[in-house]
């Protein structure tokens, strides 16, 4: 039998965007610039951007409007003089675009309203409110409403009286919407000049910030900081082989970069990290079978910060093919050459990246909070404290060796020690048999054990900017080969570098704390050095450089 085969019309769509020229509160606010564009533009290409492909017309009384809306890719509808004025509402207005497009031989199933004060609204949310409308036949028109349910109040002559009769928390009032304004979906059978509503009535549920209608300033604002808002997902490493400096370093940033959606990322191996981060109460996946390439693309993020170390070509690639952004920190690896940014504070004269995109040395080092409010400790023609201090996770166990080294010289010479081990020292416990010295496990106040301090013990991480921001001399032994690279820790700017701390005698740390203890001196200039850094202000600089990445992604 053969089969019958109708052909299906598409239902017909015609979206009208109303767009006087004078407004209320903003002057000219329809075409004033939000984030780059018009503000109408971005209603007219939500709206073309539609699955329905609808006819997309601006109704407008305004020269500027007009030409704005056409070069937007809108068709344009000019209203008569009798429906420009103030208290016109819209429903002629609609109705009017709509029997001109009829006119010209349209037919349309589905009238749209969409208004330009809307600029967060998704073509996601327009199409789902003219999906629900097409395939549910109880329904006449569908407009957009957020949740509005709160404790409210209203005016009884001359009193204030609540409109509840008892006072609960939000979750257990009765639900009340408001409309937003961003849409209308009505049959066509209901526009009429006197309205655009059908008898049943649906709404359709918008969030914020898309269910925001612009009528002030206040409205204006809060839209600029949500278009201008990307999501951040840093990338970064931290396990007891490379210590957690990477992470702690990227959560400095990312508090100053509040106003993004911020989130985290860690290799396989970095589970101490992610422990880390969590605590600080922020998102953190932590990678699975997948690679990290690919890990990433499946977060979707706008702009990957990578602070993991050198990065590989293959990877950077990855990411680069996938449309994202990327900002590297301590990069030195042959993927640097492709991140839109490379910040380097602890490698000022790497020869293996350089270029417009990386900006390198103390200039660029990022101090945590306690670092930005205090003041160093006073100089002291006695050393009294020396702390002695090896990150997160001293994987080369230099703590252990330098209070070894000092600590019966210091209980000889009056010279108390205080040692402090972050959340991943292999085993506290192996420093118990060290009477002279306090042990501290993860302080948050580290700043004032090196206000106290007239002498560190430190590796040649970013604690050395730390020690230069609080102006506190220090002796500096290297976790591993590649910290010999990071120059920051050079006599020049104040620190007594001894190289490899593995390699370092006793002897030779004894020898470097009794030369910094009997000459003043050489303290007092080696503070001036210290203070001479300018790393106070690197923080700021750093977020510079994210933040002009973020607008120009």
């Amino acid at each position: 039998m053969e089969t019958d085969v109708r052909s299906v019309r598409e239902p017909g769509v015609l979206v009208v965007i109303p767009a006087r020229g004078g407004s209320k509160g903003i002057p000219r606010k329809n075409l004033r610039t939000l984030v780059g564009k018009p503000l109408i533009q971005y209603s007219i290409e939500t709206a073309l951007a539609s699955s329905y492909a609808p006819v997309v017309v601006v109704s407008t009384d305004d020269d500027e409007i007009e030409v704005v809306a056409r070069r937007s890719g809108a068709l344009v509808h000019r209203r008569s003089e009798a429906l420009g004025g103030d208290a016109v509402t819209l429903d002629p207005v609609i109705h009017d675009a709509l029997l001109a497009q009829e006119a010209a031989g349209a037919g349309f199933d589905v009238v749209v309203t969409v208004q330009p004060t809307s600029p967060l609204l998704r073509t996601e949310s327009l199409d789902e409110a003219v999906r629900t409308l097409l395939n549910d036949p109880g329904l006449d028109t569908i407009i957009s409403a957020k949740d509005a349910t709160h404790l409210t109040w209203r005016r009884d002559g001359e009193r204030f009286v609540p409109n509840y009769e008892k006072r609960l928390n939000r979750q257990y009032l009765p639900k009340t919407y408001s409309e937003t304004g961003g849409f209308v979906v009505t049959r066509r059978a209901f526009v009429t000049e006197r309205g655009r509503f059908g008898p049943s009535v649906g709404l359709h549920l918008l969030d914020a910030p898309e269910s925001i209608d612009i009528d002030g300033h206040e409205d204006w604002g809060l839209c600029a900081h949500f278009l201008r808002r990307r999501t951040l997902l840093f990338v970064v490493v931290g396990n007891r082989t490379l210590g957690l400096g990477h992470v702690y370093n990227s959560l400095v940033l990312a508090n100053d970069l509040a106003e993004h959606e911020v989130s985290f990322l860690v290799d396989r191996d970095s589970r101490l990290g992610a422990d880390v981060i969590a605590a600080h109460n922020y998102p953190v996946t932590v990678q699975g079978e997948a690679t990290l390439a690919d890990e990433v693309l499946a977060l979707g993020p706008d702009i990957v910060i990578n602070d993991r170390l050198d990065t590989e070509l293959d990877y950077m690639l990855a990411l680069t093919d996938g449309g994202i952004t990327t900002v590297n920190i301590e990069d030195l690896g042959p993927g640097a050459a492709h991140a839109h940014s490379v910040i380097n504070a602890l490698y000022p004269n790497a020869a293996t990246t350089a270029g417009e995109h990386v900006h390198q040395g103390a200039r660029y080092a990022s101090l945590r909070d306690e670092f930005m409010l205090a003041e160093p400790g006073p100089a002291r023609d006695r050393v009294g404290r020396v702390l002695v201090m090896f990150g997160g996770t001293d994987p080369s166990r230099l703590t252990r060796k330098v209070v070894a080294a000092i600590e019966a010289w210091c209980a000889r010479s009056g010279i108390a020690i205080d040692v402090v081990v972050g959340p991943g020292y292999h085993d506290p416990a192996d420093l118990e048999e060290f009477e002279h010295a306090t042990v501290r496990h993860n302080v948050k106040n580290l700043s004032e054990y090196m206000q106290a301090a007239d002498v560190a013990f430190t590796s040649a991480g970013r604690t050395l900017f730390e020690l230069a921001a609080m102006a506190t001399p220090a002796i500096v032994l290297a976790q591993n080969e590649r910290e010999l690279t990071h120059t920051f820790a050079s006599e020049e700017n104040g620190f007594l570098n001894l190289g490899l701390g593995s390699a370092v005698t006793s002897e030779r740390i004894l020898a470097a704390l009794e030369r910094l203890v009997t000459d003043a001196p050489a303290r007092r200039a080696a503070r001036e050095r210290l203070l001479a850094s300018d790393v106070r202000g690197g923080r700021r600089r750093v977020i510079d450089v994210i933040e002009r990445v973020t607008r120009e992604d």
